[in-house]
């Protein structure tokens, strides 16, 4: 592959349907390789702290994030060049020794509360997104997510909800908004906006292949 592909950023509060339109979006691209990075994958290692120190972490904060590994790989792969994509184990509140090897591909979505947060992953998009949805329904979904997917309790969820994940969605996450090309409310079921997007990402992608044409002769 020789196409410099497609960089998009979906960001917005956790449980606002990032993942929805994520997934829409790659129904619209059957035709064409799509490769999803989440920002989770990118918590720091904590392997080197005591599990009591672990469990304070504050996983809403731009601190959490390992962001120059997540942009060194984003990098990588936009010259056509594969990565060791890490795997964060929640159980155990740091990095698992799992690596996914992950090859480049022509549309790459990254995904995550805070993505639009650092400029220097800003900069590598080409299409950014802000999925925006109301505080109720995002602390529902997230209440199933990790009560069903992460072996949370219910107390700790909202525990963490109303002393993490609120303060810093109102310090960090909501203020992203602004840089966001496109803004979708209520994710994957704003088909309108669904369809903006594949249009524009569609054009991005017919460009690069004429640019591509155009360098061979």
């Amino acid at each position: 592959m020789q196409d410099k592909p497609v960089v998009i950023g979906v960001a917005g509060g956790s449980g606002s349907g990032k993942t929805s339109v994520t997934r829409s979006i790659c129904q619209r691209f059957s035709d064409k390789t799509i490769l999803v990075i989440e920002q989770d994958y990118y918590y720091k290692d904590q392997s080197h702290l005591p599990l009591e120190e672990r469990l304070n972490t504050n996983y809403d904060h731009p601190l959490a994030f390992d962001n120059d590994l997540l942009i060194n790989h984003i990098q990588e792969l936009m010259n056509n060049h594969s990565i060791e994509k890490p795997v964060y184990d929640y159980k155990i509140h740091t990095r698992s020794e799992e690596i996914i090897p992950v090859e480049p591909k022509e549309v790459i979505i990254l995904e995550g509360i805070l993505i639009l947060e650092d400029p220097r992953l800003v900069d590598l998009m080409d299409i950014k997104v802000f999925v925006d949805t109301d505080a109720d329904v995002r602390i529902i979904r997230r209440l199933l997510r990790d009560i069903k997917e992460r072996g949370r309790t219910l107390d700790s969820v909202i525990d963490q909800y109303i002393n993490n994940v609120r303060p810093m969605h109102l310090q960090f996450v909501e203020p992203t908004k602004r840089y966001a090309d496109i803004i979708i409310p209520e994710g994957g079921k704003n088909h309108v906006a669904i369809d903006i997007m594949a249009t524009k990402i569609a054009h991005i992608l017919s460009e690069n292949k004429a640019k591509q044409l155009q360098e061979k002769d």
